[in-house]
């Protein structure tokens, strides 16, 4: 097999191994960054401004989001719900 042809199979087999990794990792939620649902497929993060009164506005609006609530997608939209999930995916309701 050439060389080149088992670069690309390995290249390819990597990202296949970080792709699932990716999916099975924790979100690392880090202060002074705000993440924005952006419609289907869309997320972005982005440093929030320091001001004082940026952080009074967000916040005058702003709900806690509660213990094990779940967030899923359904048909490009963003749902959550509360419950856990085992690890194979299976979701119980507390």
């Amino acid at each position: 097999m050439p060389k080149l042809s088992k670069t690309l199979i390995a290249t390819a087999a990597f990202a296949v191994i970080a792709t699932s990794a990716f999916s099975e990792a924790t979100w690392d939620f880090k202060a002074g960054m705000a993440y924005v649902y952006g419609g289907p497929g869309r997320m972005s993060a982005m440093a929030m401004a320091p001001a004082e009164k940026n952080h009074e506005a967000m916040m005058k609006n702003a709900k806690k989001v509660p213990d094990n609530t779940v967030f899923f997608t359904n048909n490009g939209s963003l749902y959550s719900t509360s419950g856990r999930l085992d690890p194979t995916g299976n979701f119980y309701v507390n």
